[in-house]
């Protein structure tokens, strides 16, 4: 019968005078139930002692007695009530230890009985004084992580030598010579240094996102020298229609591969980037998710995880080398040179002038020259003065060629100088790797770091082994030099007359680079005593 009347519903169980489930339920001569605090304190307050309910009128106050039967329903359904609110253990969730069958999730957990409670289970630690006294925090799992296997007591200290938490136990073991510190002590410094953690992975995600930035900002640059580079081709090849179609669609096929490789290597890199933001994400929400942690012995135990960050590229020697597109209209139109020579000629301006974009400031170096080569004040102009000066013996210096070298080097990228030769009869200019041998006298080729456009008298070559021997250009007057480091490219021109004269490819460059200047004895080839000048560029020639 209990169990039937406890699935009733919540007024057959309530006072009609707090109108909550009875709490110590008395009956009243009449047959009516009130909670026995109520019913006192309204017949205190009264003359005539009447049922609230039925409005009958007792001669004398009613002794009341406690009604056993309908304190145990209410008891019951106030159970009943409150399993029926609370909530099952879902996944990730810490159920209560002491539910059978269905287990309800946990809202407590007791750090002194290491045991998890729902809210039904956990009433006795908020009604009697001595479980009162108990630690009560959020819902645990694993509380048997927080016992020492060894010594079975409480984790309450941390070993900093080990950087792990022990027992008293412990620090009288094997921890005795160690310093240690209360959990709570150590949570603090911890905590500290986890807020540092966490700019740092924002740091290294804010780094990588500008990555990704530059990376873009590259391919579309190289988008646009593309798209110029191919409206260029349009432009001049189509004017030949169908006699040069062949080589209009070949321009377009290099320059279009070249762009896919760039985006494909940009992807790749925009991929791997992404993909580092995503292990530092998850990373940052690691460390955010444990800084909310107000158990100290979880928190250090999940803290050791963290001292190490993900593994990483060092994405600050990392680019994306866009392709450089110069000379690849001339090296398809050169096999029509005696038809398309005006073509040609409008091409090769254009062509001169995108490199002169990549001007660069350079100055000589005047603790390489050769002792005999005197420098201008400003650094730029080298001519051989004849007579061997004697100077400090230094490591840069060239003692054996009748060179110098710029103060600048270059690394990456592109760059671009123009040197002036007129009235010369013998010179040679270029590039060179910083580690050539400064010292003897050697045969200079891309072999010996030597990267360099020679000219006497009547003969002009790109020294090599053999040499490359080029038309002579008369009255070559300015001779610019254009080197893509990346691409392995270094090309000539004659400025003058806006001509290409030679271009070395496939060059591999794993150092600085030296602008070169070689002015020659002022005897050879007759009067060579003119100097070499480095100029300012000038596109409207």
């Amino acid at each position: 019968m209990a169990s039937a009347n406890t699935s009733g519903s919540e007024e057959n169980f309530s006072c009609s005078i707090c109108l909550d489930v009875f709490n110590s339920p008395v009956s009243t001569p009449c047959g009516h139930n009130f909670c026995k605090t109520c019913i006192t304190k309204h017949w205190d307050e009264q003359v005539i002692f009447k049922c609230p309910l039925c409005n009958k009128a007792f001669k004398r106050r009613p002794d009341l007695r406690i009604n056993t039967l309908v304190s145990e329903l209410a008891a019951q359904f106030q159970t009943s009530k409150r399993v029926k609110y609370q909530v099952c253990v879902k996944p990730g969730e810490v159920p209560c230890d002491v539910c059978t069958g269905t287990q309800l999730k946990a809202v407590k957990s007791c750090l002194v009985c290491f045991i998890s409670y729902c809210q039904t289970h956990l009433e006795p630690h908020q009604r009697f004084p001595v479980l009162k006294k108990h630690r009560l925090v959020e819902p645990m799992d694993r509380l048997g992580d927080m016992m020492c296997k060894k010594h079975d007591r409480l984790l309450e200290l941390f070993c900093q030598t080990e950087q792990v938490c022990v027992c008293q136990f412990c620090t009288e073991t094997d921890h005795k010579s160690h310093p240690v510190v209360p959990l709570n002590q150590e949570y603090e410094v911890k905590m500290a240094q986890l807020g540092k953690i966490e700019a740092e992975v924002q740091q290294m995600i804010q780094e990588r996102l500008n990555n990704i930035q530059e990376i873009k900002d590259t391919v579309n640059r190289s988008k646009a020298d593309a798209d110029r580079e191919i409206a260029d081709g349009v432009h001049i090849l189509t004017a030949l229609k169908r006699s040069i179609k062949k080589y209009l669609d070949d321009v377009n096929r290099m320059v279009k591969e070249k762009l896919k490789s760039t985006e494909k290597q940009a992807e790749d890199l925009i991929k791997e980037l992404e993909q580092e933001i995503e292990d530092l994400t998850n990373r940052s929400s690691e460390v955010k998710r444990l800084s909310h942690t107000e158990d100290h012995l979880h928190f250090l135990q999940a803290f050791r995880s963290l001292k190490d960050p993900p593994p990483t590229r060092d994405w600050t020697t990392v680019d994306v080398h866009p392709p450089s597109y110069v000379g690849t209209l001339r090296r398809s139109l050169d096999q029509l040179e005696e038809t398309l020579n005006m073509e040609m000629k409008k091409l090769r301006d254009a062509e001169l002038k995108r490199v002169q974009q990549y001007e660069v400031d350079v100055t000589l170096d005047p603790d390489t020259a050769h002792p005999r080569l005197i420098l201008s004040e400003d650094g730029k102009q080298v001519h051989d003065g004849g007579v061997r000066k004697e100077l400090p013996d230094n490591p840069k210096r060239l003692p054996k060629n009748i060179c110098v070298l710029t103060r600048q080097s270059f690394s990456s990228g592109r760059f671009y100088f123009e040197v002036q030769v007129k009235d010369k009869t013998a010179w040679y200019i270029g590039v060179v790797r910083e580690s050539i041998d400064r010292k003897d006298l050697i045969i200079v080729t891309p072999e010996t770091g030597y990267w360099t456009l020679f000219s006497y008298k009547d003969r002009l070559v790109f020294n090599d082994n053999p040499d490359v021997r080029l038309p002579l250009r008369a009255e070559l007057q300015k001779v610019g030099v254009f080197v893509d480091y990346d691409e392995g490219l270094v090309s000539f021109y004659d400025v003058e007359a806006r001509v290409h004269i030679y271009s070395a490819t496939g060059c591999s460059f794993t150092e600085p680079l030296y602008p070169l200047l070689c002015p020659w004895s002022w005897r050879y080839g007759g009067n060579n005593s003119a100097p070499l000048i480095i100029s300012p560029v000038n596109q409207t020639d």
